[in-house]
Formats: C-alpha cells, sequence, structure tokens
C-alpha cells in the first residue's frame, strides 16, 4: 500500500522550479544488425617452389616479416648438379673436337692452293667446323638452363608482409609449383559475412560501427567504412571489407563484433535526462495546457547517441506533440 501511495503521488506531482520543455516529434533511427568481423590480410599470396627438389634451407617462421623478394627457402636437387657436370664434359669433348677440326680446316686451305685437295673436301671440313661449333653453343645454352633452375631454386616471397603459414620443414621434399609459405600483405581489414536479406540495404561507403570491446576499449566507439561487397552469394551471406583506422594486424583471423546499419524507422525520442526512475517504473514529466505538468509513466526502449547527446526511444507512453519537461539540473 505505501508503495501503490508513492506511485499515486508521483503521477499526481507537479513539476517542481523552472524547466524546458521539449515537443515530440517523430525521428528517424538507424537500424543495427549485430554480426562479427574477422580481420584479414588485404592479399594473401602463396610463395611457390620453381623447382622440385629437398628443403636445404628455411628461413622463416610464422609471424615473421618479409620483404618482396626476400628468401623464404632454399631448395636443391642433386640430379641438376650432376647434369651440369655431364654438359661440362660433353662441352670439354667438343672443344678438343672443335680444335682438331679447325687445324684440319687449316691444312686444307693451305692444300687446296697447290691443288692437293678438291673444293668439296674443303667443303666437307668447314662443315664438320660448323656443326661442330653449333653442337658447343647448343650445350652452353643447355648448360645456362641448368644454372638458371638452381638459382630458381630459391623461393621468393611475392610481396612484403606477414608469413601467416609455413607448410613446409627443413628436409621436405617439395614439387614444382607447391606453396612454401603464405603471405599477407597489402594492410589489415576486417572481413564480414552478411546475411544475404540484409545485402541490398548496404552499399560501398556506409558506416560500419565496431561493438563493445573492438577496439580494446569498451567505452571507446570506433567506426569503420564498407570499401567492398563481393557480387558472389554462398551459404547465404555476403562477403564485404571494412577499413578500420587503426586496426590491430598481430593476429589475423581474430574475431570482433560488428554493427551493419540495415535501415531506418521512425521512432520518439527524447533526452535520457527527461526520464526518472521511481518504484521500478520510468516515467517523463508531460505538460499539459489542463493538467499543468504531471508525470506519466513510459516504457523506454533503446539509446541513440546524436552530437553528444544520449536520446532515449520511447515504445509507449508518448505520442508525437505531447510537451515533455525536462528538468534542469
Amino acid at each position: 500500500m505505501r508503495i501503490l501511495a508513492i506511485i499515486f503521488a508521483a503521477l499526481t506531482a507537479s513539476t517542481p522550479g523552472a524547466a524546458e520543455t521539449l515537443t515530440v516529434m517523430p525521428g528517424t533511427i538507424v537500424e543495427w544488425k549485430a554480426v562479427y568481423g574477422q580481420v584479414e590480410t588485404r592479399n594473401r599470396v602463396p610463395a611457390r617452389a620453381r623447382i622440385g627438389g629437398t628443403v636445404t634451407q628455411l628461413d622463416v617462421a610464422e609471424g615473421d616479416r618479409v620483404e618482396a623478394g626476400g628468401r623464404i627457402a632454399m631448395v636443391e636437387d642433386d640430379k641438376l648438379v650432376f647434369q651440369l657436370a655431364s654438359i661440362d664434359a660433353q662441352i670439354s669433348a667438343l672443344s678438343a673436337q672443335i680444335e682438331t677440326a679447325r687445324a684440319d680446316l687449316e691444312r686444307g686451305q693451305q692444300l687446296i692452293e697447290r691443288g692437293v685437295i678438291t673444293t668439296q673436301r674443303l667443303d666437307q671440313l668447314q662443315t664438320t667446323v660448323d656443326v661442330l661449333q653449333g653442337q658447343e653453343r647448343s650445350l652452353q645454352s643447355e648448360r645456362q638452363v641448368n644454372e638458371r633452375l638452381i638459382v630458381e631454386g630459391e623461393i621468393l616471397a611475392p610481396e612484403a608482409g606477414v608469413v601467416l603459414s609455413v607448410p613446409i620443414s627443413r628436409g621436405s621434399v617439395v614439387a614444382p609449383g607447391e606453396a612454401a609459405a603464405v603471405i599477407g600483405g597489402g594492410g589489415v581489414f576486417l572481413r564480414l559475412a552478411i546475411p544475404e536479406r540484409h545485402a541490398l540495404t548496404l552499399a560501398e561507403g556506409d558506416e560500419i560501427e565496431l561493438g563493445a570491446g573492438a577496439s580494446g576499449v569498451a567505452s571507446e566507439r570506433r567506426t569503420g567504412r564498407l570499401v567492398k561487397l563481393y557480387p558472389q552469394i554462398e551459404g547465404g551471406r555476403v562477403q564485404a571489407d571494412v577499413e578500420v583506422e587503426g586496426l590491430d594486424s598481430r593476429f589475423v583471423g581474430q574475431r570482433l563484433p560488428v554493427r551493419l546499419p540495415i535501415g531506418e524507422r521512425l521512432a520518439i525520442l527524447v533526452p535520457a535526462k527527461a526520464l526518472t526512475r521511481l518504484a521500478g517504473l520510468d516515467f517523463v514529466t508531460v505538460e499539459s495546457s489542463h493538467d499543468g505538468a504531471r508525470r506519466r509513466a513510459v516504457v523506454p526502449g533503446g539509446t541513440v547517441t546524436r552530437d553528444g547527446i544520449v536520446w532515449r526511444e520511447i515504445l509507449s507512453g508518448l505520442s508525437a506533440g505531447d510537451q515533455v519537461v525536462i528538468e534542469d539540473e
């Protein structure tokens, strides 16, 4: 009975002292959808082996920073060394044959002046020299190919970034084209998976709000910008990328709470300081030309911050045109 008496007194009491009035009008508020975003690097590129062989050196580990063109690992193939030795032996043998053929050609040129040999024989000696020189050039080219293959045993970073994974180890046998490491570069962003029913309400350039705890400080409000919406829908979800200034890039794959603007609606808003709470109920003071200022019970909803002022949505108890009294603090 005492509680009911207090509530009745609160409902019938007038507001003491000077106060400010606000005419209630429906305002537009943004509807938000809570999802999780995942920290991702802009580019994720594998560093691949160019030749097959055995990994003899591994220069990076997960989390290392690499520059574009930096060495990731070294792959060696013993067969290339043996082929190089075989080519060198063939070139050496050809060099000896070429020297002999050139000496025969010089003698032939001297003998043809004396009329001892025919022109046909001299042409045969010249052809022999040309053929042997051609074979030597072919072997030299083959040798350069093998030297290049040995050089390509170095696995290089395709771009600057952080090493995300290293699926090989020293002593592993790799095939040409096999990934030795995955490099993440180009900065970091938040990648979202948005339900397809909300895809049409979003557009590139929209402001995205990070949820509490996303920035490491619960009270800090941070926003990002939607920079890319992917056209392909997979599993009923659309992927989108959000740029956030100062996003922590230490942990790729970290999940952060995000709020997406998915629409707008009309609502009745009053400053949060216009509400008072008594005996478990929320009241606002309404000014009436007939009854004066009286408290009215309302059902409040969520809060909206605009220009640094906290507003409270009123779900029931007020209508457009009501004069709400805001007491001076």
